[in-house]
């Protein structure tokens, strides 16, 4: 069972690459021995598990991850690498935030918490990449992440245990901004977009958020031109031809097969931010509502016993 997470990922083309990296990802992605798409979350989330159930826990990797996930459109590859060190680092400063000292030290002991903030400040002093190519949203996908996507690029898959499209799972099958170009899980959800059509969806529904709902708000899941800003900003860190794909990951887990074909939260926020535009607010408070009522559920599931 895969965590109760989702996941925004950026593929770079194996061309945006500097060297040594570009040669190594390019042997990469015709390897043998890495994951293909059907198991390469769950050998990430097996890797993880096996790094903090250790005595004592590891929580941030010795090295950064060789793996990464792969896709192919046409003749061109696209590499979206884990980085399990850097967003390790990037997870463990936000508990610490989120949580008391004495809270936090329960579940990691305090020389190996003070040993991963001082690696940290060592990477950050050296100038290295604090940019993921990979962000993860626990037991929920935030509404700012379907503003990317249109209705049409989305991928659902509800068959038998190792369905794909084909022997080789990343061949190309639809192109980008038409659906999925590789296969996934069997029980899964998904949308691609290319890059382009990414940062042109954000920029324009920034301004209709912030002239509707405001910079920002207390509640950190509802929609706002703060975190659609810093997603845009997010978005302008990689190459234009990349692709940008959501992936609702172990959230399929929590919800049955009518509720994720009924799942249409990416249409639904196009049509909201559409009637923002209009001013037809009827019709954007009956979506945005919608909206609500499907994720505010799951993410209660949280805090359930």
């Amino acid at each position: 069972m895969f965590p109760y997470a989702a996941y925004l990922r950026i593929y770079e083309p194996v061309t945006a690459f500097p060297e040594p990296a570009r040669t190594l990802w390019t042997a990469y992605a015709d390897s043998r021995r890495r994951p293909r798409r059907l198991h390469a979350l769950g050998a990430e989330h097996d890797d993880a598990a096996r790094r903090l159930v250790g005595a004592p826990p590891e929580v941030v990797p010795e090295r950064e991850s060789r793996d990464a996930y792969v896709r192919r459109v046409g003749d061109t590859i696209y590499v979206c690498p884990w980085e399990t060190r850097l967003r390790s680092w990037l997870a463990f400063e936000r508990f610490r935030g989120e949580h008391a000292a004495a809270l936090a030290a329960a579940f990691v002991p305090p020389p190996l918490a003070e040993r991963a903030v001082r690696e940290f400040d060592q990477w950050k002093r050296a100038g290295r990449s604090l940019r993921p190519h990979i962000l993860t949203s626990t037991w929920h996908v935030p509404l700012d992440w379907f503003v990317p996507f249109a209705r049409g690029e989305r991928c659902l898959m509800l068959g038998a245990p190792g369905a794909g499209y084909g022997p080789e799972e990343d061949a190309s099958q639809e192109q980008a901004g038409h659906g999925p170009a590789t296969a996934a899980p069997a029980r899964t959800l998904i949308y691609v977009t290319s890059m382009g059509e990414a940062r042109r969806r954000v920029a324009a529904a920034l301004p209709v958020v912030r002239e509707n709902l405001g910079d920002g708000t207390g509640e950190v899941f509802l929609l706002s031109a703060g975190r659609l800003d810093t997603l845009a900003r997010w978005l302008g860190e990689f190459h234009p031809q990349a692709l940008v794909e959501l992936d609702y990951g172990g959230l399929v887990h929590l919800l049955d097969d009518r509720t994720l074909q009924g799942d249409e939260s990416v249409a639904e926020m196009a049509v909201a931010l559409t009637g923002m535009e209009r001013g037809e607010v009827e019709l954007t408070v009956a979506m945005y509502k919608r909206l609500l009522a499907r994720w505010r559920p799951v993410r209660a599931l949280e805090s359930a016993n």
